[in-house]
């Protein structure tokens, strides 16, 4: 194990103290990142994320002063490039929509939604909630999780609100604050102020869309928390087929079996030399989210989830360079495939443009990168999501590392290592 441990920490000071190699795994991610922020406004004030006409489906079944106040903030100028709402009667349809993958995501608003929260003058109180329905579209992450956080900032409002003093009605009556024969008066005041409040809200913009964690705090969704894990994951896969080459270019220069003559298995060779890629992929991700987090004062979510997810798909990644390894004959060929994976899994795995604008077989061939599934998991993140989310996508690339790792271990054994 010490051994183990030894190879893979010399590794990782020989990419440190290659300048050309710092510069494509640190520098390069890191001004490519600061590009797409200019491109897309964030650094000049524009509120163009590239994330646009998300497509949703609205059914308003309340008909009433909040449902309408929803429908007409999805219609507001100020969303107006970033969903395009439609609107529909029927539930079963407009979740199948969702199911056919024609839509983000549905929205459906059911009857009696505004008396749950504004008793009407006559009207029996009941203590049942009645909740807004969000049906979401799996295959649209992205998408879906920004027109939740849309619904989330108005449900909060409301929240908001009846917690700062605009008590229900009933509660009003019950108090003896107002006297029963001026219920619907207090009720449609009441009405009109929430649905003002709602509808001047100019906080759910193409770039910042507040919503809020678990813990109740608000959290901003910026266009550089899609960039910057995009590119940092894109470089990452040039960081994994360098370590990989380096295990090619020391056998052919007779460093590898020299080492094997040492009282050290093959198996702990091959074993430092994972993890040694391990490291180094893990120090280049964790370096660029601590210089996003300082110096574009990014927020990425969950500090813990953000280590979890990173460790994954490093670990999913090095599989990937291990494989690529095994199956090349020269170090020359390990960086050619290298370079041209890095880029089809940039775009196959959504770092320049995300895969829900996508057809559905790329969606489902980018399911094979470590990208798709880190990038879903680190806008969950930066979106206010809690950990639970992020099961999916780390056992998706933890069982992608060990997978590959296996195979790659067999393609290691058949080519022996150790001959020239």
């Amino acid at each position: 194990m010490l051994k183990l441990l030894l190879i893979g920490i010399k590794d990782l000071k020989v990419m440190f103290r290659d300048r050309a190699a710092l510069i494509l795994i640190l520098l390069a991610p890191f001004l490519l990142t600061i590009g797409m922020g200019l491109v897309t406004g964030r650094f000049s004030g524009d509120n163009s994320s590239g994330i646009s006409d998300i497509p949703i489906v609205i059914v308003n079944l309340d008909n009433d002063s909040l449902g309408n106040a929803l429908v007409d903030v999805f219609n507001s100028d100020d969303l107006a490039d970033l969903v395009e709402p439609t609107s529909s009667v029927d539930p079963e349809a407009a979740r199948l929509l969702v199911d056919e993958d024609e839509v983000a995501a549905a929205i459906i608003i059911p009857k009696g939604f505004t008396q749950s929260v504004i008793p009407q003058s006559g009207s029996a109180v009941s203590n049942e909630e009645i909740k807004i329905e969000f049906y979401a579209n799996p295959s649209r992450p992205t998408s879906a999780g920004i027109v939740k956080s849309i619904v989330d900032g108005f449900l909060a409002r409301l929240d908001e609100m009846q917690l700062g003093g605009m008590t229900s009605v009933s509660q009003l009556i019950i108090s003896g604050r107002i006297a029963p024969q001026d219920a619907n008066q207090v009720g449609e005041e009441m009405g009109k102020r929430l649905q003002n409040a709602a509808g001047n809200s100019n906080e759910a913009t193409a770039i910042t869309l507040n919503t809020s964690t678990s813990e109740g705090e608000a959290v901003e969704f910026d266009v550089l928390s899609y960039f910057a894990p995009g590119m940092a994951l894109m470089f990452l896969m040039y960081t994994v087929s360098y370590g990989g080459r380096s295990i090619l270019a020391e056998k052919s220069e007779g460093t590898l079996p020299r080492l094997l003559v040492s009282p050290t298995s093959a198996m702990q060779v091959l074993g430092g030399k994972v993890f040694g890629i391990f490291l180094t992929g893990a120090a280049q991700m964790l370096i660029l989210i601590g210089a996003s987090s300082l110096f574009f004062r990014l927020n990425w979510g969950n500090a813990f989830g953000v280590v979890l997810l990173t460790l994954a798909a490093v670990f999913g990644a090095t599989g990937w360079g291990m494989l690529i390894t095994a199956l090349a004959r020269t170090p020359a060929q390990v960086g050619s495939v290298g370079s041209a994976v890095m880029l089809i899994f940039a775009m196959l795995g959504g770092s320049f443009i995300q895969t829900d604008n996508m057809p559905a077989f790329v969606q489902t061939f980018g399911k094979i990168t470590p990208n798709a599934w880190a990038m879903n998991g680190f806008t969950t993140l930066a979106l206010g999501g809690t950990l639970t989310p992020l099961s999916t996508p780390i056992v998706a690339l933890l069982t992608m590392g060990i997978s590959l790792l296996l195979l790659s271990a067999v393609l290691f054994g058949k080519k022996n290592l150790v001959q020239k």
